[in-house]
């Protein structure tokens, strides 16, 4: 697999999960990487167990975006892998506490503001650039109870369909690949969390619950966040080309089209 000399990697919601075993893979491969997050403390930690830099960010914040990856070019270089990895989970329910608008204003709008500031800094062709959008089986299926986090990953499908056309057809872009990740169960704490909520409404305990979940994924088991990151690293080499505007699965079989 061949890597691109003096890349810059930049993976938002970096610190943890499947963001900060990107962000380990693309610098063991030779990248510089940029991880960002909220949790500053959290994030610098990641940072010097992997060697990356750390980048406080708020991706729901529009002008801190743009301050961030301006910041960032300045100091690693133009970027030539931009992974939107940063979101929230969980469930939402109608009433005063519902969390719609704090879901989709993070893995919706945030995702948004993030991609539209690190294409005013990409690197220039004729080497391609990735956008990748970690997005979810859940974008592709509904689950009772979440739909603002179907909406929203739903919406980054989307989201990503047009971006990349409007990539493809401005000829000083062309060489932008846009895409999006649809994972399903990946071993994190995010996917914990949903499971040990299923658990408690269901009478059952963390281990029945994932017992019962897996028996619905046809291989039976969980992505690892290094499997993720493993196809993002074929997915940004030189070898991969021509694939722009996909939702790509990488989820055990539980979602096929």
């Amino acid at each position: 697999m061949t890597i691109s000399s003096n890349r810059v990697a930049v993976v938002t919601g970096g610190a943890t999960g499947i963001g900060l075993a990107i962000a380990r893979r693309l610098l063991r491969d030779g990248a510089s990487v940029a991880i960002t997050g909220r949790d500053l403390p959290r994030l610098e930690r990641a940072a010097r167990e992997v060697g990356a830099r750390a980048y406080q960010l708020d991706i729901r914040d529009e002008r801190s975006c743009h301050e961030v990856m301006a910041r960032i070019a300045r100091e690693l270089g133009p970027i030539r892998t931009f992974v939107a990895n940063a979101g929230v989970g969980g469930e939402n329910h109608p009433g005063p506490s519902d969390r719609w608008r704090e879901v989709v204003s993070t893995n919706l709008d945030g995702t948004y503001y993030s991609l539209r500031a690190a294409i005013a800094h990409l690197a220039p062709g004729p080497k391609k650039c990735d956008l990748l959008v970690v997005s979810s089986v859940l974008g592709k299926f509904g689950v009772p109870g979440y739909t603002a986090y179907c909406a929203s990953k739903s919406g980054l499908i989307g989201l990503v369909r047009a971006l990349s056309l409007e990539m493809a057809f401005d000829p000083a872009r062309r060489h932008v690949m846009v895409n999006a990740l649809c994972p399903g169960w990946v071993e994190t704490e995010m996917a914990i969390q949903g499971l040990t909520a299923f658990a408690q409404k269901a009478g059952q305990t963390l281990e029945q619950a994932r017992a019962d979940a897996m028996a619905r994924v046809p291989l039976g088991r969980m992505s690892a966040p290094d499997e993720i990151a493993a196809y993002v690293a074929w997915h940004t080499s030189e070898e991969c080309v021509g694939v722009t505007g996909q939702s790509l699965n990488i989820n055990q079989g539980s979602f096929m089209e």
